[in-house]
């Protein structure tokens, strides 16, 4: 058996009918018995790359021992015409996170799945310094596990004030290197209390990784990419799965 955290996350495929489009990561959150997929909202639409699917699919393992089977698993995106996830937005505008119930009842029943709870959502942002070691569990350009098919996990540190919402921003900063598909992945630090420090899944979630930052005014042929990373706090998820 892997470890429970990397069981958490799945890619993503985003599809227009049977065409497909693009692939992502995101990851399972479990409130009250409700399961809930976790992505950017840019998978599931983009306006300014005019990006319209009107479906995912996900891949699910479906033997614990053997971590070699797996199926693919459809959710359409709408439903009598209006879009079945949920986004929210804040003063600034929209928050690049979007969330998903699904089924449970319609999920293979041998199908395993590991999910955050509210219980490893961080409740003090100032408890967190710059600088705090972090993981981001994805799926970069599509790349994972081939044989296994578990995601794999890129290093990061927290490049902003926790405690403070980047430029009056929803999200804070992470420095890691990070690709496309990397979109929606949760962004995790080792937890340090009693409660979880034992638990099966012992991170605490503190965001959901959206896109890499960059400035409008770099020279593209001069200066090198800031490789800083842009991550929404994941205490969004208590209001989109209420």
């Amino acid at each position: 058996m892997t470890e429970p955290l990397l069981l958490t996350a799945t890619q993503i495929s985003t599809f227009n009918g049977r065409q497909l489009l693009t692939r992502a990561s995101g990851f399972f959150f479990l409130r009250d018995e409700r399961l809930f997929l976790v992505t950017s909202r840019h998978v599931v639409i983009d306006e300014p790359s005019k990006h319209h699917p009107d479906r995912i699919e996900i891949e699910l393992h479906t033997d614990e021992r053997n971590l070699t089977q797996s199926t693919g698993w459809s959710v359409l995106l709408y439903r009598q015409g209006k879009s079945i996830w949920r986004q929210g937005r804040d003063a600034t505008g929209e928050i690049d996170v979007a969330v998903l119930e699904l089924e449970r009842s319609a999920l293979p029943k041998s199908a395993v799945v590991r999910a955050f709870t509210p219980a490893h959502l961080q409740a003090s942002l100032d408890e967190i310094e710059v600088g705090t070691p972090l993981l981001i569990v994805g799926f970069p350009l599509g790349f994972h596990d081939t044989l296994h098919h578990l995601p794999v996990v890129r290093q990061a540190v927290i490049a902003s004030s926790f405690g403070l919402r980047f430029q009056g921003q929803g999200y804070f900063l992470t420095d890691a290197r990070t690709h496309r598909g990397t979109s929606g992945a949760p962004v995790v630090m080792r937890a340090t209390q009693a409660e979880l420090k034992d638990s099966p899944l012992p991170w605490k979630l503190l965001g959901v990784h959206s896109a890499r930052m960059d400035m409008g005014s770099r020279d593209l042929q001069q200066d090198e990419s800031l490789g800083l990373n842009c991550a929404w706090y994941a205490d969004i998820l208590m209001t989109l799965t209420e």
